[in-house]
């Protein structure tokens, strides 16, 4: 019998649940045995399932192309063969929230891909680096769950990962108000080119949702627990704009921010590159040694250049400098499917298992 937890997969077929199976491939603490998509996919092969749509650059991983899929629906069945879930499932917003408080309610963990449980009281939202001890919250919502192992946990919005870590590092600076322009992949509607022909030389200055969960889910994670629910905080104020751009992978940001106190720029490139958190300190086996790389270059961080930095875990900024207006202004870059999606979620899931809130059932 493995010492590695079992895992499985929700929405294994989709983009993101393909992310999760490429990532964790050999990991040295998780294996995926079970994998399950919707009532239409159930009870073929992994492989037969997803067909010719694997969007991964690597190939599909031996280990799980005759796994079974079954269905997601099947609640307690699935979670029968597990310690814990991934969650990356296609559904709407209120369908999720409820299969994944299901699972939650099998005594099944769940670590969640989806915006659904976002901004739920008590369940965590959390980029580990930044704000682990959100995870503490767990012991509220198990209590309104009622249950003594199974809990909800979720990883924040993919665009706020190539600025939020930046504000984050300058918090004793206090910044207190932000203007963000995010230029986001296609990867991030879970599309390639093939799927997505026009986008091909073209820009969309519209995605769904997106401004307000750029401008709001930071303040989430700069939050605190008081009385059992995670309070937002009050700043930075953000105001953002999201464009789709003809990039598969990595989001960038042109970010302009002030602050209270004024730092000079040797401080705050000193603040991004010292920045550590919990999972350097624990060297969990997907945290970036570095998190925050910061470029001299004119020209960088670029897609081509920068987006698997520290294995697409890690942050690139570069071009700070300061501003007319604002104090200061620069450009961040993260890869959306790797820290903004599965890979992010898979170091909370890390997190967890390090913190005592994921073990064998």
């Amino acid at each position: 019998m493995s010492e590695k937890l079992r895992v499985g997969i929700l929405g294994a077929t989709g983009m993101v649940g393909q992310r999760f199976i490429s990532l964790l491939e050999n990991h040295p603490w998780f294996e995926v045995v079970t994998v399950a998509a919707s009532p239409r996919s159930a009870g073929k092969t992994y492989e037969e399932a997803v067909g010719g749509r694997w969007k991964m650059d690597t190939p599909m991983p031996e280990a799980v192309k005759k796994l079974v899929v079954m269905n997601v629906n099947d609640v307690e069945h699935v979670a029968s063969t597990v310690d814990f879930v991934f969650s990356a499932v296609d559904m709407s917003k209120e369908e999720i929230k409820a299969i994944e408080e299901a699972y939650a309610k099998t005594e099944t963990p769940v670590v969640s891909n989806n915006s659904a449980h976002r901004w739920t009281p008590d369940v965590p939202m959390v980029v580990p680096e930044i704000n682990p001890e959100h995870f503490d919250v767990i012991e509220f919502q198990k209590k309104r769950l009622g249950t003594t192992r199974g809990f909800v946990a979720v990883k924040p919005n993919c665009s706020i990962q190539s600025y939020a870590p930046a504000l984050a590092a300058w918090k004793e600076f206090e910044p207190y108000e932000a203007v963000v322009t995010t230029y986001q992949a296609i990867s991030g509607a879970g599309k390639t080119f093939k799927d997505w022909p026009e986008m091909v030389e073209n820009i969309i200055p519209y995605i769904g949702g997106e401004e307000e969960k750029s401008e709001q889910e930071p303040l989430r994670i700069f939050g605190k627990i008081e009385n059992g629910v995670i309070v937002k905080a009050e700043e930075p104020t953000i105001t953002c704009q999201c464009v789709r751009v003809p990039v598969l992978n990595g989001h960038t940001a042109a970010v302009f921010v002030k602050f209270r106190k004024h730092p000079t720029k040797e401080q705050l490139i000193e603040k991004l590159v010292n920045f550590k958190g919990l999972p350097q300190e624990l060297e969990l086996p997907s945290a970036p040694k570095q998190f925050i790389q910061y470029l001299e270059e004119d020209n960088r961080p670029q897609v081509h250049a920068d987006v698997n930095y520290e294995n697409g875990m890690g942050i690139s900024i570069g071009r700070l400098r300061e501003d007319k207006v604002y104090d200061y202004k620069f450009i961040g870059l993260s890869h959306n499917t790797v820290r903004g999606a599965a890979g992010g979620a898979v170091l909370c899931a890390e997190t967890l298992k390090a913190k005592g809130y994921i073990t064998k059932k």
